[in-house]
């Protein structure tokens, strides 16, 4: 009677079960979630109005990875039952398994299965448990790209007293270009031009070393800074560099957040060599160790040679010396790559700590995951480790090393300037459509292609663009022959407004527009 009984009592349906029960389950779901839903619009708000479009990108990534997590968890719900009645022989199921010994539960193998003498392929308890696995998966990792991101903008609020300095008279007294120094006699060379910097062997190691103590100095920001600003600005420049280069990075964020396809597929890769056979324990935690440090010697070593590159070209420098950016210098010629490593480096580095995580809740803290003391010691400083050299270290250098390439981004613009030039181009080519529909067309997609190009993705702050600007474009048509000009506030008065003007000419930092301001 009493087997009877506990047999109904697991069994039982919505058909047995009280509608106040299901009704009260219902309303806690609900409530939770919209409560989460409120919580995921008032920080929407929030950054909308602080104007962190990337940062609202990079939520919306996040939302669309929660709607990817529930369409696997619904998808799992859906075939548990089918895939649980796909049957493998005994001695198949009993390869690459993730624990050392193994005991077979016929409760949980389908009746199909049984008398077939063989396994499920993933019984109906596995399919649930690797729902978890899922979930907590994407929760770490959102949570670790966060952090990382908080270190970093730590690490990075000493620029603003240095990007400060930039605008002092003493600065500008002893960066002069009428003064003549050698290059020896400047810091970064010092700094860089040693003995072991024209020798490959001695420059890695010393580069490797380098990136734990003052990764990122003072003498490194400033040469690079007026590298930057040489290259694609102009001489003298008031250009904010430390808030382009937080502006880019918020932008880089919104990649890094997201789960994409690739590392799906290294999600699966991950599980399979979890199997004990591989010895995981022994190699895989300290991959994405060796990859961060590959990543912070790269780094170091890109802004040593290029202070190599410029004593080699001249030994005497005009203020101060002048590095040159240039795509050669990254691997491949593709800054970008970098970013796509330090994607890697922070998944793989929360699947760790999200499969520790999960074991211990779902098996208990000394399971067969964790047969030896030294594996969770190796799995929980090597988490540890790389999510903070990861946020403190790497990443704000990678976020001033990687503005050295030959291109800038669009985050030098302001988000003001963007949807200034928008609504300019929608406004004159309505105007010009009542005139000539076809030539006029034409002449207008000619003259912004190169213009739509540079404003694609921008943020909140500009280069030599105030908060009240006053835009001007020639388009070089004939029925345009005032040009458009464009007025921007952003609710608060400047006294230092800025007119900007766009003209074309054969050569420029926009792709034919030279972009100089007038008082």
């Amino acid at each position: 009677m009493s087997e009877t009984s506990t047999e109904s009592i697991e069994e039982r349906t919505l058909e047995s079960t009280p509608t106040w029960a299901v009704a009260t389950v219902c309303f806690v779901l609900i409530l939770v979630s919209v409560f989460l839903e409120h919580l995921i619009h008032l920080l929407a708000q929030y950054l909308q109005n602080k104007r962190k479009r990337s940062l609202i990108q990079a939520l919306d990534k996040i939302k669309s990875e929660l709607m990817l997590l529930g369409f696997i968890s619904l998808l799992l719900t859906i075939t548990e039952r089918r895939i649980a009645n796909i049957c493998i022989p005994k001695s198949v199921a009993e390869t690459f398994l993730p624990c050392s010994s193994w005991e077979s539960s016929e409760e949980e193998e389908e009746t199909k299965c049984l008398e077939q003498g063989k396994v499920s392929l993933l019984s109906r308890e596995g399919v649930r448990q690797l729902q978890y696995l899922i979930f907590t998966l994407a929760f770490f990792h959102s949570l670790s790209c966060m952090l990382t991101f908080a270190l970093g903008m730590a690490k990075m609020r000493r620029w603003e007293s240095w990007e400060a300095e930039t605008r002092t008279l003493e600065y500008q007294f002893s960066n002069d270009p009428r003064r003549f120094k050698l290059v020896h006699q400047t810091s970064f060379a010092r700094r860089h031009l040693t003995c072991w910097s024209d020798h490959g062997i001695l420059r890695w190691p010393a580069c490797f070393l380098r990136q734990f103590y003052n990764s990122v100095s003072k003498v490194d920001y400033l040469t690079l800074r007026h590298g930057f600003i040489m290259a694609h600005l102009s001489e003298g420049s008031t250009f904010d560099f430390q808030k382009y280069i937080k502006r880019a990075l918020e932008k880089d964020f919104g990649v890094v957040v997201g789960i994409s396809f690739w590392i799906w597929i290294f999600l699966v890769i991950f599980i399979f060599f979890h199997a004990h056979a591989f010895y995981n324990y022994l190699w895989l935690p300290f991959i994405p160790l060796v990859m961060l440090l590959l990543v912070g010697t790269k780094l170091q070593g890109i802004i040593t040679k290029m202070c190599i590159d410029s004593n080699d070209k001249s030994n005497v420098v005009r203020g101060t010396l002048l590095v040159k950016p240039s795509d050669h210098f990254f691997w491949f010629g593709k800054p970008k790559l970098l970013l796509h490593l330090m994607h890697f480096i922070l998944f793989q580095n929360s699947f760790q700590v999200a499969f520790f995580t999960w074991t211990w809740y779902k098996f208990g803290f000394r399971s067969c995951f964790h047969e030896r003391t030294e594996d969770i010691v190796i799995e929980f400083t090597m988490g540890a480790l790389v999510q903070f050299l990861c946020g403190y270290v790497t990443l704000p250098l990678y976020a001033l090393v990687t503005q050295m390439g030959t291109s800038m981004g669009g985050a030098v613009f302001t988000e003001n300037v963007r949807k200034g030039l928008k609504r300019w181009r929608a406004t004159a080519r309505k105007n010009l459509a009542h005139r000539d529909p076809y030539t006029t067309r034409l002449s207008l997609d000619t003259s912004v292609t190169s213009l739509d190009a540079s404003v694609t993705s921008l943020d909140t702050y500009s280069p030599s663009f105030g908060h009240d600007a006053s835009f001007s474009v020639d388009l070089g048509h004939p029925d345009l022959k005032s040009s458009v000009a464009l007025k921007m506030m952003d609710g608060e008065s400047n006294p230092d407004s800025k007119t900007v003007e766009v003209r074309p000419q054969k050569k420029g930092s926009f792709d034919g527009f030279v972009i100089g301001s007038t008082r």
